[in-house]
C-alpha cells in the first residue's frame, strides 16, 4: 500500500506540471493491517501472490471453510454476507469494500440478494501450497 501512496505522489505531481495532458487518478482502496476479526495480517516467507475473481448468483453460497494464510477480498459488484461458523455471526461488505477474511475460523459466505455478486481475491501463501481453502469435514 505504501506504493500506491508514493505513486500517487508521483502522478499528481507529473500531473501538475503537465495539465493539458490527460490525468491519472489513484484512489486508494483500503490500507489494512488486520484481518475483519482483529487478527493481525502475517505473510508467510517466500510467498506467492495469486488473484482470482469470484460470482455469487443470488441465493449461492460457499462451503464453510478456513484460509491459514491472507485472503483479501475487494466486493467489485453487490453485497456479500460472511457468515462466522461457530457464532453465527454475520459481516456484510457493500460494493467497493476491501477487508482481509479472518484467519484459521470456519466461515462461508453467501448471497443473500437478488443480484449477482463479484469479488476480486488476492491471497499470499507459501509457493508451495495447492489452496489457500481448507473445507470443514461433513459439510
Amino acid at each position: 500500500m505504501l506504493a500506491a501512496i508514493a505513486a500517487t505522489a508521483v502522478f499528481t505531481s507529473y500531473n501538475a506540471s503537465n495539465a493539458a495532458e490527460p490525468k491519472v487518478t489513484i484512489k486508494p482502496v483500503a490500507r489494512v493491517d488486520k484481518t475483519v476479526l482483529g487478527q493481525p495480517i502475517v505473510v508467510p516467507p517466500n510467498a506467492e501472490l495469486r488473484a482470482f475473481t469470484v460470482e455469487f448468483e443470488p441465493g449461492a453460497r460457499l462451503r464453510i471453510h478456513k484460509h491459514p494464510w491472507p485472503h483479501y477480498v475487494h466486493v467489485e459488484k453487490g453485497t456479500l454476507t460472511v457468515m462466522k461458523d461457530e457464532t453465527g455471526k454475520s459481516l456484510t461488505f457493500k460494493e467497493g469494500s476491501f477487508f482481509v477474511e479472518m484467519l484459521n475460523t470456519w466461515h462461508y459466505g453467501i448471497n443473500r440478494t437478488n443480484a449477482p455478486v463479484k469479488l476480486l481475491v488476492i491471497e499470499q501463501m507459501p509457493k508451495t501450497a495447492e489452496t489457500n481453502t481448507v473445507l470443514k469435514p461433513g459439510r
